[in-house]
């Protein structure tokens, strides 16, 4: 639990930096953000912004305050949310932070979606740590499969071959990435597929 709030704290304090929003909104870019598989529930994301805003990273404003349209002035029970100074300064220290829980399946697609906003050098030593990590789990399931490969029935055998699939997709698209941040040139990435889902234990 501990882990999915602080991906879910890093991912409400990285988008309220672009502009402030409303909760229905915040969740709608949440979800796009970590993934549908990943869906953010108002019952985890309101008690996430209460906490916030009791340490002082967000604040609330109705919408009057922000200037927006008369058609959302008057709903005056959309409560708007927006990045303090404080927040600003804790959104800097977590994303300067490279180090297992970023790499990690739970905390690298939200790492990955705010990569514009962190230093190159922080950049390189997640998705090294994240190629390692996958180097790990491509090489434990290789192994599995050898041990275990003849009391497999083919449904669970061909489910094997395919999580190892996934993570060898991944370490692909991780060193292509890897590649293009060495050569100073991140946006640049030519990749042979899209963007794999982060694979997952198996």
């Amino acid at each position: 639990m501990a882990k999915r709030s602080g991906v879910l704290e890093l991912a409400v304090l990285g988008l309220l930096n672009d502009s402030p929003l409303h909760g229905y909104e915040l969740r709608k870019r949440l979800n796009a953000v970590l993934g549908t598989f990943r869906a953010i529930s108002y019952g985890s994301l309101y008690p996430c912004l209460k906490e916030l805003v009791g340490r002082g990273w967000i604040a609330e404003d109705g919408p009057a305050d922000l200037g927006v349209g008369p058609a959302l002035s008057s709903r005056r029970n959309k409560i708007v949310y927006k990045l303090t100074a404080d927040g600003k300064e804790q959104l800097a220290e977590l994303l300067g932070h490279a180090g297992p829980a970023s790499w990690e399946d739970e905390g690298f697609g939200v790492h990955f979606a705010f990569f514009a906003q962190t230093d190159a050098a922080v950049r390189m030593q997640i998705l090294e740590g994240r190629r390692s990590r996958l180097e790990e789990r491509r090489e434990g399931v290789r192994a599995a499969l050898v041990r275990t490969r003849e009391r497999l029935d083919g449904y669970t055998l061909e489910l094997q071959k395919h999580g190892l699939e996934s993570v060898e997709r991944e370490v692909r698209w991780l060193s292509e990435l890897i590649d293009s941040e060495r050569r100073g040139n991140p946006l640049a990435v030519t990749t042979t597929s899209s963007a794999p889902t982060p694979a997952q234990d198996r």
